[in-house]
């Protein structure tokens, strides 16, 4: 979820927001496809590091305003932590992808916005009620159901990808503090910059020498990401999050399709029962902040900064 949908009223646009939303999951659905195409060739941190390193081209309209911007000392602090969180969530992302199917990492991935549910309430002060609890814990039993620990074995990959879900949860909390106090371009790039150099010392010790290829493949890995965030901003620009988000859900449909169709991977019902749980609770989730707002209870984004 993005912080300016929490922050901007419903707008009137649905349809708009939907078609804006399914280019973003063709998007995202594109850097998943590249991402499990180059594989173990080069290794998850320096592919990470690569990303983000190539994807730099693209902060090129917002440099005059970041050389402008005054940080102070503390919110330097906040977007190294939040560096530090992402840089450590992308890291094990791609290890996942090279280790387990692409419908698993899209489906745990849909953990984040839960971990930032119980994060909000223990570090934010939003009240967590009774109904968000079972729907915490429905998404939970989802996992579980993808995990299935004690009847297959759980592999590194599905470790990385609980890691990653909290790390993202906790990149996903302190950016939406600081999009209280800077402008959400600075904070994006502050993100790409901070990761960044976060990944670099890891890079370096694993550093595998990359083709023009593979350099080719990463450069389009941040294109496609970047222009998916890019048109997810747009979906939630035109309609409200309750129209959008489940939208976004569509992302498992393809990875499910994707890995079988493309990568040879089979079908697991257990994956996509359990994913599909995660996606009902997160709707909920959505469903009940979205009417919250409305009532003034849940905090907004401006209200949440010290």
């Amino acid at each position: 979820m993005s912080d300016d949908a929490i922050a901007r009223p419903a707008a009137s646009h649905p349809v708009r927001g939907v078609l804006w939303m399914l280019l973003a999951g063709a998007n995202f659905v594109a850097v998943t496809a590249l991402v499990k195409y180059l594989g173990p060739r080069v290794p998850a941190a320096e592919s990470a590091f690569l990303r983000y390193l190539l994807g730099l081209v693209f902060l090129i309209p917002v440099i005059r305003p970041l050389l402008r911007v005054r940080l102070s000392r503390r919110q330097l602090g906040l977007f190294g932590l939040r560096g530090a969180f992402h840089s450590l969530g992308v890291a094990l992302w791609f290890y996942a992808m090279t280790q387990i199917p692409i419908a698993e990492v899209t489906a745990m991935n849909y953990l984040s916005p839960v971990y930032v549910t119980i994060g909000a309430a223990l570090f934010l002060g939003e009240a967590l009620a009774a109904r968000r609890i079972a729907a915490v814990v429905v998404a939970l039993v989802g996992a579980a159901i993808i995990l299935r620990p004690g009847f297959r074995e759980i592999s590194p990959g599905h470790l990385a990808m609980l890691v990653t879900a909290v790390t993202f949860a906790g990149s996903y909390l302190l950016a939406k503090r600081m999009s209280g106090e800077v402008s959400a371009g600075i904070v994006v790039a502050m993100l790409s910059i901070t990761v960044t150099i976060g990944l670099a010392p890891t890079a370096i010790m694993v550093w595998v020498t990359p083709t023009l290829f593979d350099l080719a493949i990463l450069f389009l890995v941040a294109f496609f990401a970047t222009a998916g965030h890019y048109a997810m901003t747009l979906a939630f620009a035109s309609a409200p999050v309750t129209v959008t988000q489940p939208v976004s859900f569509l992302q498992l449909v393809w990875a499910v399709l994707l890995g079988w169709l493309v990568f040879g991977e089979g079908v697991d019902v257990w994956v996509v029962a359990g994913g599909g749980l995660i996606i009902a609770a997160v709707s909920f989730i959505t469903w009940r902040e979205a009417v919250l707002r409305r009532r003034h209870i849940t905090p907004l984004v401006g209200a949440t900064k010290s």
